[in-house]
């Protein structure tokens, strides 16, 4: 996502607050990393979690004219995907079955609706934006959130400020450049008064990934005056990264070899491993990789391989609190209740969403539907998390609200 050579990197895995004292003080070793990972937890009892609706598409309409012509239409809203939260609001993209280059959907409907609402479910505004909304994330030092569209190719973003004069609560930027890519873009991050967007679907117009020339994630400036967007490169596909599995290849630098940059979210500053980093998602490669102070001359990247391909990641904060959840399958957006550990890392797990996935999916056992997963930061391995409540197939975004 921002400009910077490709280099050897290394990350220092000590930044990992443990509870062991000799750990702490620089003398730690592998064995008393996994020790101090596994303690505070052994014999805990299993959590339950609770899923609650509090929002259907159904219950939502927008209006459009059919790409080529013809009567205006209204539809219902559909596929919600990421989700963000700015102040007191959540606000969720619907995709409304746009294609991923910005296609028309089967009723020529060539535009994504952006949602705000309480968290309770009460809607407070909507905007359409054309394309097919991949990303969408808070921007607080312009009271505003952006949204990505296009995730294959001809992306451009839009800025929505729900405090402007209507007419100027919508603005849209394109790229001042093609992206050097050949893909589109997916999700976007505020990173330290950074915009960070994943270089998506690399090579969808040009040679297949990887390649050493393909951005994986790019840092973005807007030109409010001009309306356009600068992308430059934060790292590349084949850039090198730290092994942060547990293991004999632990701390080991190898090449990247990514093809499918996708989500990305910011670790809350905590006591957890990689708090404070910038992470991005490569979905169908089943890895994450974790960049330390990114967009600095000595920024440092980590590579963590999953058991499981993901899409968005949340760190709840405190034991109390709410995971926001958008659910395509149901159409709707859902809140996930129960007994959070701070640190503890959630994750939409999609098995379906891997490089060599069967392309009729799900395919269980193996290749089974999406499910909502707790991520071990040391090993990679998500584990199913229990819940009840109403039918619940995580699909696209998470976000964790502290409280209550």
């Amino acid at each position: 996502m921002h400009a910077t050579a490709l280099r050897t990197m290394r990350i220092l895995t000590a930044a990992a607050v443990l509870p062991l004292g000799a750990w702490l003080a620089g003398g730690g070793t592998t064995a008393q990393a996994a020790a101090a990972r596994r303690a505070p937890h052994a014999g805990a009892k299993r959590s339950v979690f609770h899923v609650t609706r509090i929002l259907s598409g159904t219950m939502l309409e927008h209006s459009f004219t059919p790409k080529g012509g013809g009567k205006r239409r209204t539809e219902k809203l559909a596929d919600p995907d990421d989700i963000t939260r700015l102040g007191q609001q959540l606000f969720v993209g619907f995709q409304n079955g746009v294609g991923p280059e910005g296609e028309p959907s089967v009723d020529g409907n060539t535009r994504s609706t952006v949602v705000e609402l309480t968290e309770s479910g009460r809607v407070v505004a909507q905007w359409d934006i054309t394309g097919k909304c991949d990303g969408l994330t808070a921007y607080p030092q312009e009271g505003s959130v952006i949204a990505t569209v296009n995730e294959d190719a001809n992306s451009s973003l839009y800025l929505i400020d729900p405090s402007a004069s209507r007419r100027g609560q919508v603005t849209h930027y394109r790229y001042s450049a093609p992206l050097p890519h050949h893909g589109g873009t997916d999700a976007i991050s505020d990173y330290r008064g950074q915009l960070l967007i994943s270089a998506s679907a690399p090579g969808t117009t040009g040679r297949p990934a990887p390649q050493r020339s393909y951005p994986a994630v790019y840092t973005v400036t807007l030109d409010p005056y001009d309306r356009l967007a600068t992308a430059a490169p934060l790292f590349y596909d084949e850039a090198t990264a730290t092994i942060a599995n547990l293991g004999r290849r632990h701390g080991r630098s190898d090449p990247l070899a990514l093809t499918d940059p996708d989500s990305s979210e910011v670790v809350p500053m905590s006591r957890g491993r990689f708090g404070g980093d910038f992470v991005l998602d490569s979905q169908g490669d089943r890895q994450q990789i974790y960049v330390r102070d990114a967009g600095r001359f000595d920024e440092r990247l980590s590579v963590l391989a999953l058991s499981q391909s993901i899409d968005d990641t949340a760190w709840p904060t405190q034991t109390v609190g709410r995971l926001f959840s958008t659910d395509s399958s149901n159409d709707a957006v859902d809140v996930v209740t129960g007994h959070f550990r701070a640190g503890q890392a959630f994750a939409v797990a999609t098995p379906c969403g891997a490089n060599g996935a069967p392309a009729t999916c799900p395919a269980p056992p193996k290749y089974p539907a999406n499910f909502l997963a707790s991520l071990d930061l040391w090993t990679g391995k998500l584990a199913h998390v229990a819940v009840d409540g109403v039918a619940y197939v995580p699909q696209g975004g998470l976000a964790f609200v502290p409280g209550r």
